[in-house]
């Protein structure tokens, strides 16, 4: 078994990898490296006032720092971030001081978001042909942003959203039915403003960085249909479940008796310019220079990762069980991992990776660490980002009464970690590029 200090210094070097990968993507960082005249269609001072609206974890942080660049130019603005998260701003990000910051739900929408999603509309809607809506879109937005469309209402959302994020369905399908039962995306925001420029600028907290899908794209082109949202609810087994209005308001628009969403003919979008700030692989670049920067070769990066967050933890042990590096080494994981909900514990994906990952280090001989985050500093409904795992986890958690593999049948992680004191809590980050998992293994003659 590995000795405890080794092991505390490959934990101490993992969250530190983890901190320089989440500083990269915070919104002062993602802007000072781009050009402000390419955030919209055309050059900044070409516009007679310039409105800013943002949805998402890191709208507030991403408004502040617009508002250093815009000066009075910033005629007005909205900003919809969770719950909590005015308190949390990190040092390094300015406030805004002009505009109304909203606290919403998330994941799962509230009235209060319902309100700031109104005062995004009316903000969109106000434009004239000679402004711009600077639209400030990170992951979280869709929840955050909701507004119920026609005559649907916050509760039923609430129950689809609910039994979406249960499903195991990835975000893409999620979205699909998202922004078919709401007014702003799928590039409905885009509509409303009109007919105004609009700029998007886009975090990236998807796998491929499909920007139709983050916040389910409020300025952006919808591939999707409502025949598309119905088929999604059919195949994962929830169209029985939904409240009867969203059933309604699907087959009454896939019967074409509602408007669809606006596709890459519309109008609109003659007069809208997304820019991608930062994504997964920003962040995955920033951890490799700072793996490197404390002596680890960096054997394999990969920002593809998908599936059962249980089994990508076991895979990602697997995989570095099965080298036997003769210098200190780093892998390094992005992307964004599903939890099936079978049980009544509380975690989230992270910490299920975490989980995975110690069951199958258990027996490891060598100092190895997994560390598997959210950049946002959030995972699921709990107050942590993630966890991490050492051959010495599963030893630990059974000495405090916790078996893992019955944990991690009741999806329990959560109680697990916080018992031995391996959950990472950086509180909230402001921006969000899904997951960072972190390993890190030394060679055996390093105990010697």
């Amino acid at each position: 078994m590995p000795t405890p200090d080794l092991l505390d210094t490959s934990v101490a070097d993992a969250r530190a990898i983890f901190r320089a990968a989440v500083r990269r993507v915070q919104a002062d960082r993602l802007l000072e490296s781009t050009d402000p005249d390419a955030w919209a269609p055309r050059p900044l001072d070409h516009y007679d006032g310039i409105r800013v609206v943002g949805l998402g974890k890191a709208a507030m942080a991403m408004m502040g720092a617009v508002e250093q660049v815009l000066g009075d130019t910033m005629t007005g603005g909205c900003a919809i971030v969770p719950e909590g998260y005015p308190e949390h701003l990190p040092a390094a990000c300015p406030a805004p001081t002009i505009g109304t910051v909203v606290e919403g739900g998330h994941p799962l929408p509230t009235q209060a978001g319902v309100r700031g999603a109104e005062c995004i509309v009316e903000q969109a809607e106000a434009a004239g042909a000679d402004e711009l809506l600077l639209v400030l879109v990170s992951g979280g937005g869709t929840a955050l942003g909701t507004l119920p469309a026609g005559d649907l209402e916050l509760p039923d959302l609430t129950r689809t959203y609910h039994l979406l994020l249960r499903s195991g369905a990835s975000v893409h399908q999620m979205n699909a039915v998202r922004k078919h039962l709401t007014r702003l995306g799928g590039g409905q925001l885009a509509r409303a403003a009109a007919p105004a420029d609009v700029g998007g600028l886009v975090v990236s907290d998807v796998v491929g960085d499909d920007m139709s899908v983050i916040a389910s794209g409020p300025t952006v082109p919808d591939p999707s249909t409502y025949e598309d949202a119905m088929h999604m609810l059919y195949v994962h087994d929830l169209w029985t479940e939904v409240p009867a209005p969203v059933r309604t308001y699907l087959s009454a628009g896939a019967r074409g008796r509602r408007p669809e969403t606006p596709g890459s003919g519309a109008d609109c979008f003659d007069r809208t310019n997304n820019t991608l700030l930062g994504s997964n692989q920003t962040a995955l670049a920033a951890a490799r220079e700072a793996a490197e920067a404390r002596g680890y070769e960096v054997q394999h990066v990969s920002g593809n990762v998908e599936g059962e967050a249980r089994s990508v933890g076991k895979s990602h042990a697997e995989a570095m069980l099965q080298e036997d590096p003769d210098v200190p080494t780093c892998w390094l994981w992005g992307g964004e991992t599903t939890v099936t909900v079978t049980g009544d514990g509380k975690g989230g994906r992270n910490q299920e990776v975490a989980l995975g990952a110690a069951l199958e280090l258990e027996d490891a001989s060598r100092p190895t660490v997994v560390l598997s985050g959210g950049t946002d500093g959030i995972d699921g409904p709990t107050d942590a980002a993630g966890a991490w795992a050492t051959p010495m986890t599963t030893e630990k958690a059974r000495n405090a009464d916790c078996p893992p593999k019955d944990y991690l049948r009741r999806n329990d992680a959560y109680p697990l970690f916080d018992t031995i004191n391996q959950l990472l809590r950086p509180g909230p980050t402001h921006t969000n590029v899904m997951d960072v998992h972190v390993g890190l293994s030394l060679p055996d003659d390093v105990q010697s």
